[in-house]
């Protein structure tokens, strides 16, 4: 009887921890980044985000008529600000693309150049992710010559999820260049209701690995993006998931020792 009382005393001691302490434990705050791409073009829907109070990270397209103007806006109204570097995919028509995107035809030191065009063409840009490009992530020549400018540069790579077999994680870690890799598109479909399913299951990844990437876009499907993410809002914040600019996403000593300039 002795043995039975003793062995059930740290089970007693669990039921009487007070009402503050169980909150407190459950109180870990989770962070997620959402990235909106296709700023830099002219079908609409940019200020819906930059005037917004949720935290996007604005992916610009380089070579357009309102990149430079885009990207301003998005850092004076404290937004973070990736470029969204057009690559070559296996399928798609080439406009798609817009000037000078990065095909599997160019030399490395032609892909380089490229880049650091692209990075002027989008002022205050701290990271690249890739626009398309199903075709291009899977060639390692072409990933590299891009990796070694965001390496020169101190920008961050997040792979937006178009191949399976990119070559963003095999070369970033190699060079070690902070990589992130999307998991959710949030408006693959253009309906709010797909919007809000896809923000849930950005909060469910989230929660599971401590840190979740959602990629949505400006344009046609924007103002659905824009309504479906700040009615969720609400629901990550009793979750206690906070939406951050990408760059904190990666570790506070890599931070310090690899972004900040």
């Amino acid at each position: 009887m002795k043995r039975i009382a003793l062995f059930l005393i740290p089970f007693l001691l669990l039921s009487l921890q007070s009402p503050a302490s169980a909150e407190k434990n459950d109180q870990r705050q989770f962070k997620a980044a959402i990235i909106i791409d296709d700023f830099g073009g002219g079908t609409g829907g940019v200020r819906d985000f930059l005037e917004g109070d949720v935290p996007i990270t604005a992916a610009v397209m380089p070579f357009t008529e309102h990149s430079k103007e885009h990207a301003e806006l998005a850092h004076e109204n404290g937004f973070e600000v990736i470029v969204h570097l057009p690559m070559q995919p296996k399928r798609g028509k080439r406009s798609w693309l817009g000037p000078k995107p990065i095909t599997v035809d160019l030399s490395p030191q032609e892909v380089k150049q490229r880049v650091k065009d692209a990075l002027k063409s989008v002022p205050y840009a701290v990271g690249i992710n890739n626009h398309m490009g199903s075709l291009a992530v899977e060639d390692e020549e072409i990933v590299r010559a891009i990796v070694e400018v965001a390496k020169e540069k101190k920008l961050y790579i997040i792979d937006s999820g178009t191949s399976p077999k990119s070559k963003f994680q095999k070369v970033t870690e190699e060079m070690n260049v902070p990589l992130l890799k999307r998991d959710v598109f949030l408006d693959d479909i253009s309906s709010l209701s797909h919007v809000r399913k896809q923000m849930k299951r950005l909060a469910k990844i989230t929660e599971f690995t401590g840190s979740g990437i959602a990629i949505g876009h400006v344009g046609v499907t924007g103002k659905v993006c824009s309504v479906g993410i700040y009615q969720s809002m609400e629901e990550f914040k009793q979750r206690n998931i906070k939406i951050v600019p990408a760059s904190q996403l990666f570790s506070t000593q890599l931070t310090e020792q690899y972004l900040k300039p």
